[in-house]
């Protein structure tokens, strides 16, 4: 006689696993919230480029910010500080790319992690990341195009014991606070780090009083096998068996690459008696560069951002390490420009991160997904000088100012307009105005820079400043204009970007899109112009409506609504006689379009 054993009953019931859920959201939240109102810097305070997450026990992460580029943020902490070291009131720090592994991947983003004790064991660590504006380096803000390595981006904290037992070391930290032309903000961001991650173990805390240990655990684990289930489930019904190949490019590294070619492929291979395996590969991109553009790409990336993508789908799982462990290997290359040798510049590599992304999703269509349309990547403006303050003396400035772009358009909407990444937020005019010596005369949406298309990609902006300082040099980092940002579907691709000075006059000029020591002067006008996203779909299947609205509003020109849309305009009125003319008249297209319409981004 056989006796049936049934499985052993989760110690988190259904019910209980949603309030956790919600609850250990809420205090990834309430974090940031704290950050984004007590620090000082404008990257942070005004521009919000931070982030917070929560990790289990073994430093997997739980939940984490909407951000699709955490690599592991634990294990580079654990090699140098094993976790059965590690005591309450600790908090851990670093910068360190390279030992990172690209957990970090730019030197100005700066990493804080506490362990959560309860009842005396170790059951959780929380994390505070921002960018801080200036740690060092070659020129004011650190980052330039201008850099060839990485000790010219500022000072590298390895995993430091920043903190111990409650005990802070305030040598280490006046060292780095040195290292700054603006220590004061230095200062203030690093203790809005300091207080989000107290606030996290204080709340992690409150949550395994309320629920215990067991249960609080099992919840994280059930939410993460739920969240890998899930994408992977999303990646078998996306991918066929064999392998899907995608390549993007980035215009330049500033120093003489052109074209710096991505080249990712995911193969899925059955296992017999097995889960299928999904194999990421990026050997094949280009040798990485001499400029700060090279991506030190952490393994968890890929997984992270397919993640990102099949999560958005409403079903309500969280963001965790689930993304990441739905991808069985991945594969880069030492000496490639996503995985680079130090001590390889890495200041810039926003925007090969971007076309990293971007490139994902063309992934997700080539094996005939709905992933959007490329994005333009998002610009960075950093205006350094002096100007004559209220007591008649020379003072510093530093504007780094960070300037949204359009998103790639969807199957089902248009890509977003103005966004710089995520949720990350331009710089309202009154700030900048009160703040620095800049007058802006102009702030508005770049017309006819979204792809058109049956959903079209989102537009980028045009900013207008007047310089107001005596003196100033311009950092200017724009990209794809070379390669704009494809539209697939038969979406046609973005509009470019651009930098020109004192346009329209006998003055004007353009500026290199990577470019550094662009010298500006009193009573200049520096426009900046920056790029959309592609559109997805075929133009002439846009509702007439809605390409009226556009024309109305001043994201479409009329010529564009003739020439790309199909739509005639007469006054403010859709002429539908000569509209129907146009429309019967139909382009052909195919897959992509870059420029011209193409079966594949080679």
């Amino acid at each position: 006689m056989s006796i049936e054993t049934k499985p052993p009953v989760a110690s988190c019931d259904p019910v209980t696993l949603e309030i956790i859920r919600g609850a250990i959201g809420a205090a990834q939240t309430e974090m940031e919230a704290l950050i984004e109102r007590t620090a000082i810097s404008a990257f942070i305070r005004e521009k919000k480029d931070f982030y917070t997450a929560l990790f289990d026990a073994d430093g997997v992460m739980a939940v984490g910010s909407l951000v699709p580029i955490f690599g592991d943020i634990t294990g580079p902490v654990f090699k140098v500080f094993p976790k059965d070291t590690m005591c309450d009131g600790d908090v851990y720090w670093y910068n360190d790319c390279y030992a990172s592994q690209g957990a970090v991947s730019h030197s100005n983003d700066q990493v804080l992690l506490a362990p959560v004790f309860h009842d005396g064991s170790l059951v959780a660590f929380v994390m505070s990341w921002a960018h801080f504006a200036d740690i060092g380096g070659l020129h004011p803000g650190s980052i330039s195009p201008q850099t060839t390595e990485i000790y010219q981006e500022g000072i590298i904290i390895p995993p430091t014991k920043l903190i111990d037992r409650g005990v802070t070391n305030e040598a280490t930290l006046s060292i780095f606070h040195r290292n700054s032309r603006f220590p004061d903000q230095s200062v203030g961001d690093m203790s809005a780090l300091l207080a989000s991650v107290r606030l996290g173990a204080v709340r992690m805390d409150e949550i395994f009083g309320r629920f215990g240990a067991p249960v609080v655990g099992d919840a994280l684990a059930q939410l993460l096998a739920r969240t890998r289930a899930h994408v992977r489930t999303k990646m078998a019904e996306t991918f066929a068996y064999g392998t899907h190949s995608f390549t993007d490019a980035i215009d330049s590294d500033g120093h003489g690459a052109d074209t710096v070619k991505l080249r990712l492929s995911l193969t899925r291979e059955a296992v017999p008696g097995g889960e299928d395996r999904f194999i990421f590969d990026a050997r094949a991109s280009d040798d990485q560069t001499r400029g700060p553009v090279n991506l030190l790409l952490n393994p968890a990336v890929p997984g992270m951002a397919l993640g990102m993508f099949y999560l958005g789908d409403g079903s309500g799982h969280v963001c965790n390490a689930g993304g990441p462990q739905s991808m069985d290997e991945v594969l880069l290359r030492p000496g490639s420009v996503l995985q680079p040798l130090e001590p390889a510049a890495l200041g810039m590599r926003g925007l090969t991160m971007m076309r990293f992304l971007a490139a994902m999703n063309g992934l997700v269509n080539v094996a005939g997904g709905t992933a959007p349309a490329a994005h333009s990547a998002y610009v960075v403006a950093m205006l350094r000088g002096t100007f004559t303050n209220d007591q008649g003396q020379p003072e510093r400035f530093l504007l780094a100012d960070g300037l949204g772009v359009g998103y790639g358009a969807r199957d089902h909407a248009d890509g977003i307009d103005a966004v710089y990444f995520v949720a990350q937020e331009n710089y309202p005019v009154e700030f900048l105005e009160t703040s620095y010596p800049v007058r802006l005369k102009r702030y508005a949406i770049a017309e006819d820079s979204g792809g058109p298309g049956r959903q079209r990609g989102g537009t980028g902006i045009v900013r207008e400043y007047e310089i107001l300082a005596d003196e100033a040099r311009l950092s200017i980092r724009i990209d794809t204009v070379k390669n704009p940002p494809w539209g697939t579907a038969g979406g046609m691709s973005g509009g470019s970007g651009a930098a020109v000075v004192n346009p329209g006059t006998p003055d004007e000029r353009l500026l290199p899109g990577l470019s550094d020591g662009n010298l500006l002067r009193k009573g200049d006008l520096l426009r900046i112009t920056t790029g959309g996203g592609g559109g997805y779909g075929h133009p002439f299947d846009r509702a007439e409506a809605d390409v009226l609205e556009d024309v109305l509003g001043g994201f479409v020109s009329r010529e564009s609504a003739a020439r790309d849309y199909g739509v005639i305009l007469s006054g403010n009125r859709v002429d539908a006689d000569a509209t129907a003319t146009r429309r019967a008249d139909r382009p052909a297209t195919k897959a992509f379009h870059r420029k011209d319409y193409v079966d594949a981004i080679l």
